[in-house]
């Protein structure tokens, strides 16, 4: 299920968009907004491992075999 959500942004970032999304590098620009919220929930995701790690609850990972 998908919801609909419009935004308004400044000529500067809009045309940005429209550019990116001309290289062919996006299908669309909501494929471009998708990847935008992605990044930022692992920048959060990150960020909140660091904290972990700086509280010393974290674990270092030193191979794929750490992740079981």
């Amino acid at each position: 299920m998908r919801t609909i959500i419009n935004i308004s942004l400044p000529v500067e970032l809009s045309r940005i968009v429209e550019k990116t999304v001309a290289t062919g590098e996006y299908a669309s620009k909501s494929e471009f907004f998708r990847h935008l919220l992605r990044l930022w929930i692992v920048k959060d995701e990150l960020a909140e491992s660091r904290k972990e790690l700086k509280r010393g609850r974290g674990k270092i990972l030193t191979s794929l075999s750490d992740l079981r």
